[in-house]
């Protein structure tokens, strides 16, 4: 590898490596956010607790069925084909002109969702079943409570995996090469092709991932801990601070 080709190709093309990363970031962003209110809904509907009557019972079966039907074939099949399918496919079958960048959103959000739904359904199967029969004992129903009481734990620990969605999310999108999102990937794949150095464009861009998903795993870190507040605090009436034990 020659430092000087790097040199010169960072020199030369950083424009374009960093709208590549800002489109990168963008699609990353957005669809992880999307993403998370749509794993936050399914992920509600699917716990929720099998209803008395026949018609409710029958229509919360066919929505649970929907959403795992939704959530097997997104989880297992791979971010690449699903973008050839719905932007190439949407346009073969129903005739849509779909723009390249609200495809990307769309893959990213779908597949993110599918990830997210078993996040929080699984969060919030952890919380404890005393918390749901206090929460009914005071007066509150199924969605009340879900409200007022489990999503805001939840929330809180699905966090970290939240987190690593949106770093995996950084990295796949270079997969949407293949429907011509000019992400990072795309970007580099050009400059290459330009100057015939596939090697050192590839490690510009190879290290510009790492800083994009190592930055962003430090932010992630940094608003964890913020959320979990101090190790001590202090009593009223009392000026010692009491010394909390957290078990990690």
């Amino acid at each position: 590898m020659s430092f000087e080709w790097v040199i010169r190709i960072i020199t030369e093309n950083w424009p374009m490596f960093l709208r590549g990363a800002g489109v990168t970031l963008l699609i990353a962003l957005i669809g992880t956010i999307f993403g998370a209110v749509i794993g936050l809904f399914a992920g509600v509907i699917r716990t929720i607790p099998m209803p008395e009557r026949r018609v409710n019972k029958l229509f919360l079966k066919v929505i649970n069925a929907i959403l795992s039907i939704y959530i097997e074939f997104f989880r297992g099949t791979p971010m690449i084909v699903q973008a050839m399918v719905i932007y190439y496919g949407s346009a073969l079958a129903f005739g849509i002109d779909m723009n390249v960048f609200v495809a990307a959103i769309i893959v990213v959000s779908i597949n993110t969702g599918a990830y997210m739904a078993e996040y929080v359904r699984g969060g919030i199967v952890s919380i404890d079943k005393g918390q749901f029969e206090a929460a009914h004992a005071i007066g509150m129903n199924h969605f009340q409570t879900m409200w007022n009481v489990v999503l805001p734990q939840v929330i809180r620990n699905i966090l970290p995996a939240t987190g690593n969605q949106f770093v995996i999310n950084i990295k796949d999108t270079s997969v949407l090469n293949v429907i011509s999102v000019t992400e990072l990937y795309f970007v580099t794949k050009s400059i290459s092709g330009n100057n015939f150095r596939y090697f050192e464009s590839f490690f510009v861009a190879c290290m510009i991932y790492f800083v994009m998903t190592f930055i962003v795993t430090r932010i992630l870190l940094y608003f964890e801990k913020k959320l979990d507040g101090s190790d001590t605090y202090t009593m009223i009436g009392n000026d010692r601070p009491v010394q909390v034990n957290q078990q990690h």
